[in-house]
C-alpha cells in the first residue's frame, strides 16, 4: 500500500487548492480514504473521509461547506477540493487509507490506517 499526496502550496486567504492522493498496491474503492492535517503547534485532525462504497463521508466541522472529498476510481485517486481557505487551514496534510469503516464515522485513524507523505498547505493572510 502506497499513497502519494500532492497539490499543496501557498495560497491567499479565500483561495482554493485541490489536493490529490494517488494510491498503488490497492484500489481506493476498497478502502476508506481520508485526509488529515496538522497545523503548527497543534495535534493531528481528521479533515475528511470517504468510505470504500462512497456512502459514508466525513467532514470536520471546520471544513463543512468549504471542502469536498471525491474519488476517481479509474485513476485510483482521491481528491480534496478546498475553497474559501483561511490561515487556520495552514498545515501539513496527509492522505490515509484504512480497510475498516471507523475512520469515516469519526474522522480518527485506526491501528490499521496506512499513511502517505504529507503535502504542505500554507494560507497567507
Amino acid at each position: 500500500v502506497q499513497l502519494q499526496a500532492s497539490g499543496g502550496g501557498l495560497v491567499q486567504t479565500g483561495g482554493s487548492l485541490r489536493l490529490s492522493c494517488t494510491a498503488s498496491g490497492f484500489t481506493v474503492d476498497e478502502y476508506a480514504m481520508g485526509w488529515f492535517r496538522q497545523a503548527p503547534g497543534k495535534g493531528r485532525e481528521g479533515v475528511s473521509c470517504i468510505s470504500g462504497g462512497g456512502t459514508d463521508i466525513y467532514y470536520a466541522d471546520s471544513t463543512k461547506g468549504r471542502f469536498t472529498i471525491s474519488r476517481h476510481n479509474a485513476k485510483n485517486t482521491v481528491y480534496l477540493e478546498m475553497s474559501s481557505l483561511d490561515p487556520e487551514d495552514t498545515g501539513l496534510y496527509w492522505c490515509a487509507a484504512d480497510p475498516g469503516f471507523t475512520m469515516c464515522l469519526s474522522g480518527t485513524p485506526s491501528p490499521s490506517t496506512r499513511w502517505g507523505r504529507g503535502t504542505l498547505v500554507t494560507v497567507s493572510s
